[in-house]
């Protein structure tokens, strides 16, 4: 399975929301990052981040985009098609 590291991502909106005043929360750092991490990734780094002012790596399943999986999808359907036609062509020399 791929990953994707979302560590610096999380560091910056840690920081941007340090460096506006406020404290850093769940909800105000999932609202400024882009990726979706999962809560619990999200409670440790910010616990990290308080504690020590650092942040554990954090990787998160990588998604694939919709158009590789849309062209992966019709080669698949390209390749069955074409083993159907020779399936057909095999019995109807049989027959």
């Amino acid at each position: 399975m791929l990953t994707k590291d979302v560590t610096q991502e999380i560091e910056a909106a840690i920081e941007q929301i340090h460096a506006l005043g406020k404290e850093p929360t769940v909800a105000l750092v999932k609202s400024r990052i882009s990726t979706g991490v999962p809560m619990p990734a999200l409670i440790t780094a910010i616990r990290s981040w308080k504690n020590a002012k650092r942040i554990p790596k954090v990787e998160v399943a990588a998604q694939q985009e919709p158009s590789d999986r849309l062209t992966e999808l019709e080669n698949k359907v390209a390749t069955l098609t074409a083993r159907i036609e020779q399936l057909e062509a095999l019995l109807g020399e049989k027959a």
